[in-house]
This record gives structure tokens, C-alpha cells and sequence, in this order.
């Protein structure tokens, strides 16, 4: 017995026209649309909301998901809807944050490894970091890592190296 098209209900033209989305793009959408509503309910509440948001690596606070609960609401009824849904990750997928955009948090991500405010993260600190992210790695690769990101071979990685290695694609 053949399965009912779980696409059927969309109209694809009216999502792409709203958020600018490929329909692949949108039959992604609705495969992750389902598997957060768990209930069956043909919506998302604020409490899927946020376990979207941090499924996404986003720490919303209760104020930041009420804002974006009533920006992406647009009917007010409290639930999220496969369109609204549709809008809200448009947002994250469409947009490619400016330059500015990018440095002004990428300064941020820094600021928080060189917590003495000297312009650097020591080698040891970015041995932790790397260690944390990338476990589990040897000694040797870690090693190798390190000396790939600090070009200069001064011991500690400057913002420059920083934006360098956050802004550039792995091979």
C-alpha cells in the first residue's frame, strides 16, 4: 500500500514566495517540521520553539523566545504553523551575515578566550579549545593543528589568525 505524499498539503510556491526556498529546501523543512512535532499536531508550541532553537546551537532566554515566538506568529494563536516554521529557518538559512556582522561576533568569540584582554589566545588555550571541540585527537594531531593555525609561529594565535581560522571552510 503506497504512503500518503507527506507533501501534499504544502504550496510550494506560496513558501518559496515568503521565504525565498528552494523546495528541496522546503521538503528538508518539513521531514525536521515533523519530527519536532511530536504530537502530530500540525504545529510547534514555544516549548518546541526553543528545543528548535537550541537543536540549531542557539541559548535563547525566555525574553529572546517570546520576541521571536510574536515575530514568527503571524496568525497570534500561539502555535507555529508549517509556514511560519518555513519562515523562521529561512531566516537563518537565506541570510549570510555581512562582513561587519561576522567580525563584530567573531571579536566577541575572542574576547572570550583572551580573558586577559592581551590581544592573543596563548597556545595552551587554543590546545584546550581545539582538544574540547575535536575530541578525541592525539597529542601529535593536536600538535599538527596548532601548527597549521599559528602561521607566524609566535606561540599564540592574534584576532587576525582567529578570523582566518573561523571564517575559512574545512578542505
Amino acid at each position: 500500500m503506497a504512503r500518503p505524499d507527506p507533501y501534499a498539503d504544502i504550496d510550494f510556491d506560496e513558501v518559496t514566495e515568503a521565504t525565498g526556498l528552494a523546495i528541496d529546501e522546503i521538503k528538508c523543512l518539513k521531514v525536521c517540521f515533523d519530527l519536532f512535532d511530536t504530537k502530530k499536531q500540525e504545529f510547534l508550541s514555544a516549548d518546541d520553539l526553543d528545543e528548535i532553537m537550541r537543536a540549531m546551537g542557539f541559548r535563547p532566554s525566555q525574553e529572546e523566545l517570546q520576541e521571536l515566538l510574536e515575530e514568527i506568529d503571524e496568525d497570534g494563536s500561539g502555535e507555529i504553523e508549517f509556514g511560519e516554521f518555513c519562515q523562521l529557518c529561512a531566516t537563518f538559512l537565506v541570510e549570510d551575515p555581512d562582513i561587519e556582522t561576522m567580525k563584530r561576533e567573531l571579536k566577541d568569540a575572542f574576547r572570550i578566550y583572551d580573558k586577559e584582554g592581551l590581544g592573543y589566545i596563548s597556545t595552551d588555550t587554543l590546545r584546550g579549545l581545539i582538544g574540547e571541540l575535536l575530541a578525541p585527537l592525539t597529542d601529535e594531531e593536536l600538535d599538527g593543528i596548532i601548527e597549521e593555525l599559528d602561521e607566524d609561529g609566535s606561540g599564540s594565535m592574534d584576532f587576525d589568525e582567529f578570523c582566518e581560522m573561523m571564517m575559512n571552510k574545512p578542505e
